[in-house]
């Protein structure tokens, strides 16, 4: 197994490499498994995929919770993870910090902090508030003995906030905070992505949600995008599958879902090649 060290250095290389690079979200040992199997060379978390695993509703789990099954999957493969750590669990800064030595401590490498608050009256952090949050996480990660790569969140269009301009300038709050990467959710066209990568200097992890942007991995890269991530959109893959199948197998009594199985062999390939040695 890599040190904690040497995939913290490997999590920032790849933030340096040309073009950009798709990060994506298992919800337990077994899809992390295949997606290192499948020779993706980092993952990230996902706070809803986690969540449904256990049969709740995002956010239900707790920082406890998040943090067992973070611990699961940083020891289940050998490639740099990096944490959904939601709000960082908590109102304050200290909170933050709290979260992301926590989060170190169990084999992450990286996190994000988002500026969420959960309340349905007022959904987003002040951005003042929100800023000294990134700065506590940002120093907190610092002050670990391996490269931390924080990831700072705008939840703009995530909350029912869609004003690019307000975005643009809490990501430009977090940048001056100390964030490493910057997370716009859900940006709708490839003209805000555009926009958003004008106004800052850190990289730039886009979501690639249900209908994409109509372009590739490469093509975002050539924008100036250095991550991609999914989100819960792979476990939400998996559910509906599952769910069709079901519904199939209960309505009907039918069994045309087994068409599309893969063999046992090629999945226990996969899972075997994505296991540490």
């Amino acid at each position: 197994m890599l040190s904690q060290l040497e995939k913290a250095q490997r999590f920032r290389e790849l933030h340096t490499r040309p073009g950009a690079f798709a990060i994506p979200n298992p919800w337990d040992v077994g899809s992390a498994r295949l997606l290192v199997g499948l020779g993706f060379p980092a993952l990230a978390t996902t706070s809803s995929g986690f969540a449904r695993s256990r049969g709740i509703r995002d956010y239900q789990p707790g920082r406890d919770n998040v943090l067992r099954h973070v611990a699961e999957l940083t020891t289940a493969v050998d490639v740099p993870i990096t944490g959904d750590l939601e709000n960082g669990f908590g109102d304050t800064p200290e909170a933050c910090a709290q979260t992301i030595t926590f989060a170190a401590g169990v084999g992450l490498v990286g996190g994000s902090i988002e500026d969420s608050t959960g309340k349905k009256d007022a959904p987003q952090y002040e951005l003042a508030k929100a800023k000294d949050r990134v700065r506590a996480a940002a120093e907190a990660g610092r002050a670990l003995a391996f490269p931390f790569t924080l990831t700072a969140r705008a939840e703009n269009y995530l909350v029912g906030n869609p004003d690019l301009r307000d975005t643009i300038a809490r990501l430009q709050a977090y940048q001056e905070a100390g964030a490493d990467v910057l997370y716009a959710p859900m940006l709708k066209t490839e003209d805000d992505i555009r926009t958003v990568l004008r106004e800052i200097d850190r990289p730039l992890n886009v979501l690639l949600g249900p209908r994409g942007f109509g372009l590739t991995i490469a093509q975002l890269g050539a924008l100036g995008v250095k991550r991609v991530s999914v989100g819960g959109a792979l476990a939400n893959a998996a559910t509906s599958a599952f769910l069709r199948a079901a519904r199939e197998l209960h309505d009907a009594g039918g069994f045309g879902w087994t068409k599309e199985l893969l063999p046992s062999a090629e999945v226990d390939e996969l899972i075997a090649r994505g296991t540490p040695k």
